[in-house]
């Protein structure tokens, strides 16, 4: 799913029309903007107010392991959020249920696209899905979608969500996008925000 950060022409190719044109467009009079980066993106991404997936985490206690290692050279391009087997996993925002798939990687996950469909929201590792779930679904924030498991290449003595996110290209293929660090959208609470129940 995470792929190299690109050259801006690439990004704005794989982000899309309308997620650009949030980011940038056309200057006043005609002068052209300057070309959006992933900066940007991850800006907007902060601006959307997620929920806090896991129940009973507290924002404080996240870490950033967005560029740490994992095997064969790769960069997480995650975070994990640590919980009991079996807790509570809510959707982070409003959105639809693009895809549920078992990976060797990932486990049992779920691919969430936002309202925009500008933004892929990754759930990985769970132990089973709420019930009821199914692609197509349209979800809320903070409406439960799963339960934290070891699915996957999860060591069994450490239950946790791998949570990414991804900045879709026009294509809106849920398997591809742009990695985006979901740690500064997770880790700042918005203004009135509460825990998921």
């Amino acid at each position: 799913m995470a792929l190299a950060a690109p050259g801006a022409a690439a990004w704005q190719r794989r982000l899309g029309a309308a997620a650009v044109a949030v980011l940038g467009g056309p200057g006043l009079a005609g002068a052209p903007a300057p070309a959006p980066t992933l900066d940007a993106a991850e800006a907007l991404l902060r601006a959307r107010s997620l929920a806090m997936p896991v129940a009973g985490v507290a924002r404080t206690a996240l870490h950033d392991t967005f560029t740490d290692a994992r095997s064969a050279g790769r960069r997480h391009d995650a975070i994990d959020i640590a919980a009991p087997r079996g807790t509570p996993v809510y959707a982070v925002d409003d959105g639809t249920v693009v895809k549920l798939f078992r990976s060797i990687p990932g486990g049992l996950t779920i691919y969430q696209f936002d309202p925009s469909r500008g933004f892929s929201y990754y759930y990985a590792h769970l132990d089973r899905y709420a019930e009821g779930l199914r692609e197509g679904a349209a979800v809320h924030r903070c409406e439960l979608i799963g339960y934290v498991g070891t699915t996957g290449n999860a060591p069994p003595e450490a239950p946790h969500l791998h949570f990414a996110v991804a900045a879709l290209g026009v294509d809106k293929l849920w398997w591809e996008g742009s990695a985006l660090n979901p740690y500064p959208a997770l880790r700042s609470a918005p203004a009135g925000d509460k825990p998921c129940p």
